[in-house]
């Protein structure tokens, strides 16, 4: 199983293409993935937060192209981060996904280390949540999804894994900070915890004194600039919507 994901990766795109595309053509994808694109550049720009591509989700063509073309990407930037950083053993009994979006996270770190682990996501936006279920069932994951904050996390379970990816940036500074501090208390206790955020500084402003605090208590940070392969629909969208998809641009934090 931890070799094969991308057979996991197509699987579950040819499941969600078929989803979509039985309501809307691929040029209506399309345009939903330019404004999403451009909602995204224009925040990056003005250094803002709190408006991430989650919260433009108001169109059932947005939610199309988040899940068609964003969701398959943060699933190769996990699997290819927690690989490369060897953090798939020993194998979790259970994950949570912080702001878990279409459930991308999580499961690619489930699916890298071979496990059967349970999955818990966390996620405020109602289709999120609907999302995240639906590909724990298409990827046969065990798990469950639950509409929520965040920046209250239960203690941590033994053996037990947490992902934030492209999730902090998205939340007020206090409730931000509230999250790291959880995530830094599982770590001194022994577990495993992962961010992941875009490489663009003015996405994430707050990073260097983020990973400077977490680096002292034995984390590691790192900036990652991959040439990845794409599954066919990423391929066809990121073209015709005039988007980088052949190289992965991210950071991470790994306590």
């Amino acid at each position: 199983m931890q070799n094969d994901y991308r057979t996991n990766l197509d699987a579950w795109l040819t499941a969600a293409e078929r989803r979509y595309s039985a309501d809307l053509r691929v040029q209506e994808i399309t345009r939903a993935l330019r404004a999403l694109s451009s909602a995204y550049v224009e925040r990056r720009e003005r250094g803002g937060r709190r408006q991430h591509v989650h919260g433009a989700l108001d169109t059932v063509g947005k939610r199309a192209a988040f899940a068609l073309y964003y969701a398959p990407l943060h699933f190769i930037a996990v699997t290819e981060a927690v690989r490369a950083l060897q953090a798939t053993l020993p194998a979790p009994e259970s994950i949570v996904d912080l702001g878990c979006g279409t459930g991308a996270g999580g499961a690619a770190w489930a699916i890298a280390t071979g496990s059967t682990a349970t999955i818990t996501g966390i996620d405020r936006h109602p289709w999120a949540v609907v999302e995240a279920r639906w590909t724990l069932a298409q990827l046969g994951l065990k798990g469950h999804v639950k509409q929520g904050d965040i920046d209250r996390l239960r203690a941590s379970r033994p053996n037990e894994f947490a992902i934030a990816a492209y999730t902090l940036n998205e939340l007020p500074d206090e409730a931000r900070q509230r999250v790291e501090e959880q995530l830094c208390e599982r770590a001194r206790r022994g577990g495993r915890a992962l961010i992941l955020e875009p490489l663009a500084r003015g996405v994430v402003p707050w990073w260097p004194e983020t990973a400077d605090r977490m680096t002292a208590i034995g984390a590691r940070a790192d900036e990652w600039k991959l040439a990845i392969d794409v599954p066919p629909i990423v391929r066809l969208l990121g073209t015709a919507a005039g988007l980088n998809y052949r190289e992965l641009r991210f950071r991470t934090i790994l306590l």
